[in-house]
C-alpha cells in the first residue's frame, strides 16, 4: 500500500491527552484548546491534499502542539498596543488622541473596580443623575447655564439638532459645511437628525444679511460650525457669533455653534495659537455650544454641550440621549479632567496634551539630543542621525494651519529610503511612528519625554538595521 501521510496525524483526543495540553488546559478553557488542535489539523490535511511536501515532524503531536502553543501566545495579546508618538502630531486620532492624565486614570481605575455612585445620590438614598457632577464643573468653568455630555462630539451634534430642529428648517453658511474625518458630514448628519438644512451664503463668502434673509416660519435653528480640520484664505467673509446672536434674538431663533474641538482656556497666554474658548462663545450669546472631550480638553472621548438651562434640559429629556450617553469608565475621567481646570496650580503639566502642546523648544532639543547616542548604536554607522529644527501640529483638527515650532531627529541612510526606515521603526517593540517628509524620515520629539522611547528594540538580538533589511534603493 501507497505511504498515506494523512493517516499519521494523530486524532484531537490524543492531543487532548497529551503533557502538553494539560499546561494548555490550566490557562484556557477546552472548547477554545479543542478548536485551536482542529484549525492546525485542518492547515495540515489541506496542504497534504494539494501535495505540498511537509517534513514528518511536522505532523508528530509534539510539533502540532508547540504550533498550537506558539499561536495562543500570539493570540493570546490584546489588540490595542501601546505605540511610540513620534509624528509631531499631539492629537493624534489614529494613535487614540489626548493622553488622560494622572488624575483621571486614577478615577477610572477606581470606578473600574469599586461600586461608584453613578446614578445614586448618597443624600437622599435614591437614584441620581448620572452626569450630576459633569453638568456642575462645566456651568462653573464655562458661565453656561447647563450642561450634560454624550459619548463623542458627532453625537452631540446629532442629539442636539434632533431636539431643537426635528423637522424644520436649519440655517448653515456654505463654507462651515464641512467633512471630518470618519465620513462625518454635517449635511448627512443634519439629514439623519431629521433637520433640514437651509444653505446661505458661498463657500467663500457669507454675510449676515443672508442668514437675515433665509430667516422664514420653518426656520428653527441657526448653526455655526467651527472650520477645524480647514481654513479659507483671500477674499472671505463669514458672519461672526455675535452676528448670528443678534440676529437669532431679533428673531426668538435659538444660534447652536459646533466647536469641534474647543478649549476651556486661552492657549495663547502659553505662547500657543489660539483655539476657540467655550467660555467665550457662551459669553456671545451663543444658546448651545458643543466641543469634544478628547482634543484639546485634554481627556477621554465624550461629547459635550452647554447652554442656556431651557434647551439643555430638553436635549437631555430627548430619548436619543440614552442611546449615546457615557459609561461609567469617561464619565469618571472626565469629572477628574475637569476637577484640574477648576483646580490645577499647574494645568499646562496636569493635562499631557496641554504640556505637550505648551512645552519649551529647549526641552524639546534636549530630549532629542539626549536619545542621539543610544539610536547611533542601535543603528549603527551606515546611518545618519541629526537634530533639526521642524513644525508640530495640534492634530484632530484643532488650527489647522498653525503649526508649533518643534526639534526632530532626521534619519537617513544612502541605500535605504524613508518608507523602508519607517517600515523598521514600526516593528520595533513598542512600534515607535515617525514620519516622512521631503524623503526623510523624521522622529518628532514634542510629545517624547523619556529619550529612550526613540530607541528602537527588536527584542531578537539584531541590533543592526542594515543588516537586517535587504539594501535597496528607493
Amino acid at each position: 500500500m501507497a505511504h498515506d501521510p494523512l493517516r499519521e496525524l494523530p486524532a484531537v483526543s490524543r492531543l487532548l491527552a497529551h503533557p502538553r495540553t494539560e499546561r494548555l488546559l490550566v490557562r484556557f478553557n477546552r472548547e477554545y484548546v479543542v478548536q485551536g488542535c482542529r484549525d492546525i489539523l485542518d492547515e495540515l490535511r489541506s496542504a497534504l491534499s494539494e501535495g505540498h511536501a511537509i517534513d514528518p515532524s511536522a505532523l508528530e503531536a509534539e510539533s502540532i502542539l508547540a504550533a498550537l502553543e506558539s499561536r495562543i501566545g500570539e493570540a493570546h495579546g490584546v489588540a490595542l498596543q501601546r505605540v511610540v508618538n513620534a509624528t509631531g502630531t499631539v492629537l493624534h486620532t489614529n494613535l487614540g488622541r489626548a493622553l488622560l492624565p494622572e488624575a483621571a486614570v486614577e478615577a477610572v481605575l477606581r470606578a473600574a473596580t469599586q461600586p461608584v455612585d453613578l446614578e445614586y445620590d448618597l443624600s437622599r438614598g435614591e437614584r441620581g443623575k448620572r452626569e450630576q457632577a459633569i453638568e456642575e464643573l462645566l456651568v462653573e468653568i464655562t458661565g453656561a447655564e447647563a450642561a450634560t455630555v454624550v459619548n463623542n462630539n458627532a453625537a452631540a451634534v446629532l442629539l442636539a439638532l434632533n431636539t431643537l430642529a426635528d423637522g424644520k428648517e436649519v440655517i448653515v453658511s456654505r463654507g462651515e459645511l464641512i467633512e471630518i474625518g470618519g465620513a462625518f458630514r454635517i449635511p448627512e448628519i443634519m439629514t439623519r437628525s431629521g433637520a433640514i438644512l437651509k444653505e446661505v451664503g458661498t463657500t467663500n463668502r457669507t454675510h449676515p444679511a443672508d442668514y437675515e434673509s433665509a430667516i422664514s416660519e420653518r426656520t428653527g435653528l441657526l448653526l455655526k460650525v467651527h472650520t477645524s480640520n480647514y481654513r479659507i484664505v483671500g477674499f472671505v467673509a463669514e458672519a461672526g457669533l455675535p452676528d448670528l446672536v443678534a440676529i437669532g434674538r431679533k428673531h426668538q431663533i435659538p444660534v447652536m455653534e459646533d466647536l469641534g474641538s474647543g478649549a476651556l482656556i486661552d492657549l495663547t497666554q502659553y505662547g500657543v495659537p489660539k483655539e476657540p474658548v467655550v467660555a467665550e462663545r457662551i459669553a456671545f450669546g451663543a444658546d448651545i455650544v458643543t466641543f469634544s472631550g478628547d482634543k484639546v480638553l485634554g481627556g477621554p472621548q465624550a461629547g459635550l454641550v452647554v447652554g442656556t438651562a431651557a434647551l439643555v434640559n430638553q436635549i437631555s429629556r430627548n430619548p436619543l440621549h440614552r442611546a449615546v450617553r457615557c459609561g461609567k469608565l469617561t464619565i469618571a475621567a472626565l469629572e477628574a479632567t475637569l476637577r484640574l481646570y477648576r483646580e490645577s496650580a499647574n494645568i499646562t503639566n496636569d493635562i499631557p496634551a496641554l504640556k505637550a502642546f505648551t512645552r519649551p523648544l529647549a526641552d524639546i532639543e534636549a530630549t532629542a539630543r539626549r536619545a542621539l547616542p543610544a539610536l547611533k548604536k542601535v543603528l549603527g554607522p551606515d546611518f545618519c542621525l541629526s537634530v533639526q529644527d521642524a513644525t508640530s501640529q495640534m492634530g484632530s483638527g484643532a488650527l489647522p494651519t498653525d503649526e508649533i515650532p518643534t526639534k526632530v531627529i532626521v534619519v537617513e541612510h544612502d541605500r535605504l529610503g524613508p518608507n523602508r526606515i519607517a517600515e523598521r521603526f514600526r516593528q520595533a517593540r513598542p512600534p515607535i511612528i515617525g514620519r516622512i517628509h521631503n524623503e526623510r524620515f523624521l522622529l518628532d520629539a514634542r510629545t517624547i519625554f523619556d529619550p529612550d522611547d526613540l530607541v528602537p528594540n527588536w527584542g531578537d538580538g539584531a541590533r543592526d538595521l542594515p543588516e537586517r533589511l535587504p539594501l535597496r534603493r528607493h
